[in-house]
């Protein structure tokens, strides 16, 4: 077993969300460029990517997450509007964007991100952006141009809402068929609900 494991914190969509996703996928892969399309069981939101993580710190890591989330109130999101990095005529990263809930979702992201870096985790440098990813470019060309009309097209595409009620810490091991994600603890969001 290897002394190091690839980590990341990230919240889980609901399942008709992920539908939803899966067919905007279907309508961008008419565009024929060479993307990597995340797999439906795949899809998460990101709050805070990691890298390899010493076996040994992963309790920590994982109690560092239930004491940062446990204050928060569940969130209510809302996923609207395929677009990409580093923009749509020029996609890099393609992905469905948070119409609501972005605030609150962030407030929480940064409780993760200030618990982590107490244990010397540094912080990203650039402002969150939640959003789901649903593929990455491999090559440019023609059929990148279209995928970008096909994004511009779309940029209204809702996958409806859902409630985000737990923080997951996951493990991420990388192989030629894609990564494989596992749960290795899953944190509640189990602040009072404001009335």
């Amino acid at each position: 077993m290897s002394d190091t494991i690839r980590t990341f914190v990230a919240v889980e969509t609901s399942e008709a969300v992920r539908r939803l996703a899966e067919e905007l996928i279907e309508k961008l892969r008419a565009a024929k460029a060479n993307v990597k399309w995340v797999e439906r069981h795949n899809m998460h939101l990101t709050l805070k990517f990691l890298g390899d993580v010493p076996a040994g710190e992963i309790p920590q890591v994982c109690e560092a997450v239930q004491k940062a989330v446990a204050a928060a109130q569940p969130v209510e999101l809302h996923l609207r509007g395929a677009g990409a990095f580093p923009r749509a005529a020029r996609p890099s990263t393609v992905w469905l964007g948070v119409a609501a809930g972005e605030e609150e979702l962030a407030a929480v992201q940064r409780d993760v991100e200030r618990a982590l870096a107490k244990l010397g985790y540094p912080k990203e440098g650039r402002r969150f952006e939640p959003h789901l990813t649903l593929g990455r470019v491999r090559d440019s060309g023609p059929a990148v141009a279209e995928l970008g009309r096909l994004l511009k097209q779309h940029a209204d595409f809702d996958a409806g809402p859902f409630t985000v009620s737990e923080a997951v810490v996951f493990s991420s091991q990388l192989t030629p068929k894609g990564p494989i994600y596992e749960a290795l603890s899953r944190a509640s969001l189990t602040g009072p609900r404001s009335e």
